[in-house]
């Protein structure tokens, strides 16, 4: 088990004390640090920022929003990290939602399997340089010609930039079961999110239909499971629930329209359908503080770490038992940190 440390995207302003944090997984054996972005703050600029002040954390991004960027701005991107930080770059990416891509970025969400699936060779293309990067679309045309709107100039480029390595790793986000098997047969790591290792069997349904297909880019033994996760090491359990409540009623009720939910998905999988109608109905209706209380305890309590030392451990077994090969937390203060750098 590996320990990762999830820094994730900005609220308001952004977050204190991120140098001294890195600085405490650093020396408490940590493997990586990932930053997110959703409306705010990017991915990118954080990371290269923070990042420069380590040594030996992989730095990566979970997720960078596939319609934040072109697939060959993002390789760029990508290229130049993984130089500046002598090889140490995963590349996270996720399809996001429509709410964000349709009204933050103004593009279509339309198929975002294929999306992805094209988006991530592109990448790859570009970081291999054996040539001009090319793509017949139908989401990205390299070039773009004049029967799709371009000027008819355009020209098929390769990087001027060698890439430190053309392999960089590419982990993707995914939450429902078409978007985990196409994670597994393209991509070198799953970023899940809201993990519970008593679905371990259904996710592992899902990931061995995709390393199943021709073609697959990795099998059990060498593909990465990084699943995000909050960790409390306390003696007040319930405390710790009630803390990260609110944030399970904001994705459950707020990180997604009525209609289309990646997050309601999954909590219904989970068994949680009749607390995931009261909560987007209270949420939806400008009800928080009601939202907030509809969320059951226990459907916060199984996707996070909470309890004393001993207890984390135990869970931190179980999870790895489930076949998660990186934990990454969201621990905020250096403290939990150094416990968890102690406990793995």
């Amino acid at each position: 088990m590996k320990l990762g440390l999830q820094l994730g995207y900005w609220s308001a302003q952004p977050p204190s004390g991120v140098p001294e944090l890195l600085r405490a997984a650093e020396e408490s054996g940590f493997d990586s640090a990932f930053t997110a972005e959703s409306w705010g703050s990017d991915t990118y600029t954080p990371l290269a920022w923070w990042g420069a002040s380590t040594t030996t954390l992989r730095l990566g991004t979970a997720v960078s929003q596939l319609s934040a960027r072109p697939p060959t701005t993002l390789a760029m991107a990508a290229l130049t990290l993984d130089h500046l930080s002598g090889g140490r770059h995963i590349i996270g990416l996720g399809v996001s939602g429509p709410q964000v891509v349709e009204g933050w970025y103004g593009q279509s969400f339309a198929r975002p399997l294929a999306r992805t699936r094209e988006y991530v060779r592109i990448v790859r293309d570009v970081l291999a340089r054996d040539g001009a990067v090319h793509s017949d679309g139908p989401h990205y045309r390299l070039p773009l010609t004049a029967a799709d709107g371009g000027t008819g100039l355009g020209k098929a480029l390769k990087p001027i930039t060698h890439p430190l390595r053309a392999d960089i790793p590419v982990w993707l986000g995914a939450e429902g079961p078409k978007n985990v098997a196409q994670t597994a047969e393209i991509a070198d790591g799953w970023l899940a999110i809201f993990y519970t290792p008593r679905l371990a069997g259904m996710y592992d349904e899902w990931l061995d239909e995709g390393f199943a297909r021709d073609g697959a880019r990795r099998t059990r033994d060498d593909f990465e499971i990084a699943a995000t996760v909050q960790c409390v090491i306390t003696d007040d359990v319930p405390a710790a629930i009630d803390r990260y409540r609110p944030s399970t009623a904001l994705y459950v009720g707020g990180m997604g329209a009525q209609e289309k939910n990646f997050h309601a998905d999954l909590y219904r999988r989970m068994g949680y359908g009749e607390a995931v109608d009261d909560i987007g109905r209270l949420f939806r209706a400008g009800r928080r503080e009601e939202a907030v209380a509809a969320v059951p305890d226990e459907m916060v309590r199984e996707t996070m770490l909470a309890g004393t030392a001993d207890d984390v451990r135990d869970q931190i077994r179980q999870w790895e038992t489930a076949g998660v090969t990186t934990l990454m937390v969201t621990a905020r203060d250096v403290d939990t940190v150094r416990q968890l750098g102690d406990l793995v």
